[in-house]
């Protein structure tokens, strides 16, 4: 295995990372912020009131996103599985 290779498969899990956790954490971010900014106009500070509505959101995501999400990984993990014994001959 050369040094290019792992770098590569590196490289795609990190992509792989980055377009599943990106829904949740933009979702995330921006119900936070829409919370935050009502917040501040009605001049209520209460910590725990963002929480709920983030969880909901995010919850809402992986159930319309969750398939998509997990053939993603699903497919990456096959192809690291397939790459295998082209790794190990070299």
């Amino acid at each position: 295995m050369s040094d290019t290779s792992v770098i590569e498969i590196v490289l795609q899990a990190l992509l792989l990372v980055a377009k599943v956790a990106g829904p949740l954490l933009a979702t995330s971010l921006v119900v936070g912020l829409t919370i935050s900014l009502i917040q501040s106009i009605v001049q209520i500070q209460e910590m725990t009131l963002v929480f709920v509505p983030k969880m909901i959101a995010v919850a809402l995501v992986v159930i319309f996103a969750g398939h998509w999400m997990l053939n993603q990984v699903v497919a990456f993990t096959d192809q690291m599985y397939a790459l295998i014994p082209r790794l190990l001959s070299s």
